[in-house]
Formats: structure tokens, C-alpha cells, sequence
């Protein structure tokens, strides 16, 4: 007899299409609405808002109702509740132990990382839109009701830099959040970062001469604060200020965040 060698029959493997990072993302924006404290901690951004607005037509003079004092007024709130939302965003999967889950169901930890950062910039230009809005409604209200001149005294250009300064808030906010991974931890040092260090510096500036020229190029709050100045335009030098204290207090700690976060055993 005569063997006939057959073909082994090998079964088409099945392709598996990673998920779109949209997808992530449209997830980690509903992640965000999800839970009550997370609903709350956004519509706290339009409640401030109007409140904001409303003292500035209460108890502002006259000659102060300008569109840009209304954006004073209510970046003072939502630039300390912006980042609470990054922090939260990132710190949830470990602290309400979803991580195993996040991680399993999307074994790509960058990617998860990824999207969370691309959320939080969206919640924070949605941010900034309704506050520029707010502001317009006050300034308009405010004139129909004190009779005062209507005055637009905010270019294009200086509300972009509004909108970078917020960004830049926010992305610190994250940043504690992946370098730290745990909600109060993380809260506290952002208020930290954000008020007690640069109440020191500012001491240390009054009373040494150096150390108040060294102070733009070490206070990331200092540095950035111009971005939120209406009336002046940013130099060549602030703009450094911006970039070496950014790259100090927030792009290495990022960078050394995200390698704890890859390595770190998720329970």
C-alpha cells in the first residue's frame, strides 16, 4: 500500500483588531461623568463660574466691568478645580481598585495613560469655553445693569494664552497624579505646588536679591502667571521661564511617572 502524505488542515488564526484609541478615550470621558463626585467636580466648574461673574457685577466699581475682569475673576476657581479633575482621572484606577479591569480589558497601559491625558485637555478647553462665555454674559449684564460702556478688552491672542496657562495647570495636576496614584496624596501636593511653594519663594525673593532674579526660572507659578496678564504682551525671557520650569516640575517627573506606571503591579 502506498501512504499519501495529507496537508495538515491549519485553522486561520483570527485577527484581533486593537481597540481605537478614540474609543478609549469617548470611555475615559464617561468615566469622568460616571460617579457623583466626578459629575459634581465639573458642573462645579460652571456653578463658580456664574458665581464668580455675578460678584464681579455685585461688588466690582463701575470703571471695572471689563470682559477681562470677568476672566480674572473666574479663572481664580477653575484653575484649582481643573487639575482636581486630571488628578481624580488618573488616580480612580487605584484608588477604587478599577485598575485590574482598565488594564485587563486594554493591556496597553500607555494607551490607557494616553487617552486619560487627551480627556483631561478636552474637559479643560470645554472648560474654558464656557467660562469665556460666562464672562461675555457678565460683561453684557453688567453694563445693561450699572449702565456702564461695554468693554471687549481681550484680544484672540491673549485668550490663547488663557487657554495654554489652564492647560499647562491641568497637566501638572495629571502629572501628580501618575507620579504620586493616590487621590489625597496627590491633591496635597498639588496644593502644595500650587500655593505653599510659591509663598516661600516669594519670601526668599523679598528678602535676598539673587535669589528674586533666580525666581522665574525655579517658580513654575511665577512663570506662568504672565500667561494669564491681559494687559502685556510675553518677552523672549518668559517664554524661557515657561519652558525650564515646565521641563523641571513637569515634564521629568512625567516622564519618571509613567515608568513607575508601566512597571507598577496593578491589585
Amino acid at each position: 500500500m502506498t501512504a499519501v502524505a495529507v496537508e495538515a488542515v491549519r485553522p486561520r488564526r483570527a485577527v484581533v483588531q486593537p481597540v481605537p484609541l478614540t474609543r478609549i478615550i469617548a470611555v475615559e470621558l464617561r468615566k469622568m461623568f460616571d460617579t457623583r463626585s466626578g459629575f459634581w467636580l465639573i458642573a462645579s466648574i460652571a456653578i463658580t463660574a456664574v458665581l464668580a461673574a455675578a460678584g464681579v457685577i455685585l461688588f466690582a466699581a463701575e470703571d471695572q466691568l471689563t470682559y477681562s475682569t470677568f476672566a480674572t475673576a473666574i479663572r481664580f476657581p477653575v484653575v484649582i478645580i481643573l487639575p482636581l479633575v486630571a488628578i481624580l482621572a488618573v488616580t480612580s484606577e487605584w484608588s477604587q481598585r478599577t485598575g485590574l479591569t482598565t488594564f485587563t480589558l486594554t493591556p496597553h497601559r500607555g494607551r490607557i495613560i494616553t487617552a486619560k491625558a487627551i480627556s483631561s485637555v478636552v474637559i479643560a478647553i470645554a472648560a474654558m469655553a464656557l467660562t469665556f462665555a460666562v464672562g461675555a454674559l457678565g460683561n453684557l449684564l453688567g453694563a445693561a445693569v450699572t449702565g456702564a460702556t461695554l468693554v471687549w478688552d481681550v484680544t484672540i491672542t491673549q485668550c490663547l494664552y488663557y487657554v495654554l496657562g489652564m492647560v499647562l495647570s491641568l497637566l501638572i495636576g495629571f502629572m501628580l497624579g501618575v507620579l504620586i496614584r493616590a487621590s489625597i496624596g496627590a491633591v496635597v501636593a498639588y496644593f502644595v505646588l500650587t500655593f505653599l511653594l510659591p509663598t516661600i519663594f516669594s519670601l526668599l525673593a523679598a528678602g535676598s536679591q539673587w535669589f528674586h532674579d533666580l525666581q522665574p526660572w525655579v517658580d513654575i507659578q511665577f512663570a506662568q502667571s504672565g500667561l494669564f496678564v491681559f494687559d502685556k504682551s510675553l518677552t523672549g525671557e518668559q517664554w524661557a521661564n515657561i519652558a525650564v520650569t515646565g521641563i523641571v516640575w513637569l515634564v521629568i517627573p512625567l516622564l519618571i511617572g509613567l515608568r513607575m506606571v508601566m512597571r507598577a503591579e496593578v491589585k
